[in-house]
């Protein structure tokens, strides 16, 4: 990344960096790293494990405060809906963060910078390097600036209840069989584990999602089949 490109998304997201070597960490792969024979710190991990914490403070915090009539659990729900990996990645790519993205030879052969995963972990470590470089007004602004406007609109269209309880109920009405959970991948170093699962009936794939808890990526699965029986 050179001091052209280091302008351009500094604009981009509306922060300059004092450290740019935070920045350039930031975007450091870990395959990128091992290729390189860096040390085991030297990639984006550490900033992605302080981003996903500053990440879930900062929204849990302007949700307490903005919707007060909202119980805890309806909170966490909303929240786990909001900075989810897939929420997250998407994110990424309207800031087009996989274009700065230093990747290894075999991650950037298979497509790992479009990848959810890689995306939506980056995003957390730009957040991190924020935090580090900048405070946390800095961060907060940042963060706030950025998902204010999906906050509300996922509250305005949340369903704010359990997702896997809905489905089960919508297949009941149709079907004698229930509907199955299965773990079909597990990513990512222990500190930041990511799983993704499948539900199915009969036989048949009806969603599939991921998320930091095998529950979690269970919800999200379930949240992806109902919208799939909605479209069908």
């Amino acid at each position: 990344m050179n001091m052209e490109q280091f302008e351009l998304f500094e604009k981009k997201i509306g922060y300059t960096f004092s450290n740019k070597e935070i920045l350039l960490l930031a975007f450091t792969h870990s395959s990128f790293a091992n290729e390189q024979k860096k040390c085991n710190h030297e990639n984006n991990e550490r900033l992605e494990f302080l981003g996903d914490a500053v990440l879930d403070m900062v929204v849990s915090e302007y949700m307490y405060r903005i919707y007060p009539e909202m119980p805890e659990g309806e909170l966490t729900k909303l929240r786990a809906s909001v900075v989810c990996e897939g929420s997250l990645a998407q994110l990424a790519r309207q800031l087009e963060l996989g274009n700065y993205l230093f990747l290894g030879k075999g991650e950037e052969s298979t497509g790992g910078r479009n990848r959810d995963s890689i995306l939506a972990d980056t995003f957390e470590a730009v957040i991190g390097a924020i935090c580090i470089d900048g405070g946390m007004e800095s961060v907060t602004k940042y963060i706030l600036g950025l998902m204010q406007e999906e906050i509300q609109k996922t509250k305005n269209s949340f369903k704010m209840r359990d997702c896997k309880t809905h489905l089960q109920e919508l297949i009941q009405r149709t079907s004698k069989y229930p509907v199955h959970y299965v773990i079909v991948g597990e990513t990512g170093p222990d500190h930041s584990k990511q799983f993704v699962a499948e539900v199915q009936h009969i036989n048949k794939i009806l969603g599939k999602g991921s998320g930091k808890s095998k529950k979690e990526a269970e919800q999200a699965a379930a949240q992806d089949a109902l919208r799939f029986l909605e479209k069908n």
